[in-house]
């Protein structure tokens, strides 16, 4: 087993857990676990009200990240004004690729989700499983926006919207 190099990540750090998002280091603490000792990051996430305790040596082969650059954010921006591209696999085939896109972390995925199931006023009603992964693909990526533009999520969510609205014009 190799050692993996120690992550540069230090308290009050905005940092990305694939499978839930942009949450904050609030502190390392050293814990006894079966015996070892173990020495975790203390991530919380504030607006799932979650409290995550990862091993430090484990959490960038778990792919734990931190916040996306200004420019992989314009990128994300350029990939969501692309047209969507819909595949015409099984619908629970695509909805687990789109799942797996969106636990991946990876901000320019989170965009491909968003493009692909955004809908206009004028097109078909989405269902039920199409909202909830679209939802869940846009508050990703409009809480790490936030989080990298140092704004609100809400100017954040507008922004995103803006960009989305051009494209179908």
């Amino acid at each position: 087993m190799t050692k993996t190099k120690k992550p540069e990540f230090r308290p009050d750090d905005y940092v990305v857990y694939p499978a839930h998002g942009v949450g904050q280091i609030i502190s390392i603490e050293e814990q006894e676990v079966a015996g070892f000792k173990l020495e975790l990051f203390v991530i919380t996430f504030e607006k799932d009200k979650m409290t995550l305790r990862v091993p430090t040596h484990k959490a960038t082969e778990i792919g734990m990240r931190s916040l996306s650059s200004p420019d992989v954010i314009a990128k994300a921006m350029t990939t969501l004004k692309g047209k969507a591209k819909v595949k015409r696999a099984m619908w629970s085939r695509r909805a687990q690729e789109y799942e797996q896109k969106i636990n991946s972390g990876d901000l320019i995925s989170i965009a491909e989700v968003v493009r692909d199931l955004h809908r206009t006023d004028d097109q078909r009603e989405q269902s039920y499983s199409e909202r909830q992964l679209y939802e869940a693909a846009l508050e990703r990526l409009t809480r790490e926006v936030a989080a990298v533009s140092g704004g609100d999520e809400i100017s954040a969510a507008k922004q995103v919207d803006d960009v989305l609205t051009s494209r179908a014009a």
